[in-house]
């Protein structure tokens, strides 16, 4: 069964039509909402609002943990994470789709895995390709079948938050190659791996980030909706042609 947790943006699918909704416990608190089960395009698929439903829990304070096990307890196999970022290349502006395919961390304090001693063994993870490549192949053909235009790769740095970075951060995250930043990409990527749940992203830039573009000097919240809103509308086409292939 495939998953979609939408981010920022994205707290429900206008082509998903909802069967059930569940209310998951797991050993690790309560997720962030009610799992949606239904079909998109005919196919399963289970629906998770990462901030909730009313977008009310920031990036720091999601539970990745019991998100991802409520998830695995619905034999989900495949995640697809929708989340919006800050564009740091200069060809990555405001509106552009990014299929990312790697991630460097920079996030602190944040419940990062399910290994954490007594009784089960230590897991370590292989992390050098922290996205599925198959996943995200699927999401790439889907997109060039649905003529949704994706750029393909980019490196995705996960900051703390939830304040918005300074302009001399970015510049350090550009140095040590980050091409967006958000700030929900980690733990939720290791997690899914020590779960064996394939993992791949569709990034939404919202804006150019601190200190880039028309960024440059503040940014601008009030072009943010209106982006994120129209380049939803090609993320939500972009998923039913991931469901129809």
């Amino acid at each position: 069964m495939l998953a979609i947790i939408g981010g920022s943006g994205l707290t429900q699918l206008a082509n998903f039509d909802v069967v059930r909704r569940e209310v998951v416990r797991t050993p690790y608190g309560e997720p962030s909402g009610a799992l949606m089960f239904g079909t998109l395009c005919e196919r399963p698929v289970v629906f998770l609002a990462r901030h909730g439903y009313g977008h009310t829990i920031p990036p720091h304070l999601v539970n990745y943990r019991a998100n991802m096990w409520a998830l695995k307890q619905a034999r989900v196999e495949a995640v697809v994470s929708v989340a919006s970022v800050g564009g740091i290349r200069a060809d990555l502006g405001p509106g552009t789709l990014v299929v990312p395919d790697q991630i460097i961390d920079y996030t602190s304090g944040r419940k990062n895995t399910y290994f954490e001693g007594g009784e089960d063994p230590v897991r370590h993870i292989d992390f050098t390709q922290p996205y599925d490549g198959a996943l995200r192949s699927r999401l790439l053909a889907a997109a060039a079948a649905s003529g949704v235009a994706v750029a393909d790769g980019a490196v995705y740095a996960t900051t703390q938050g939830p304040r918005l970075e300074t302009a001399a951060e970015v510049n350090r995250l550009e140095r040590d190659g980050a091409d967006v930043v958000g700030m929900t990409a980690m733990p939720e990527a290791a997690l899914a791996r020590e779960l064996d749940m394939a993992y791949a992203a569709i990034n939404v830039v919202a804006n150019f980030a601190a200190g880039r573009g028309n960024s440059a000097e503040q940014i601008c919240f009030d072009s943010i909706e209106a982006v994120l809103q129209e380049a939803m509308q090609r993320v939500r086409s972009l998923l039913a042609g991931l469901c129809a292939s």
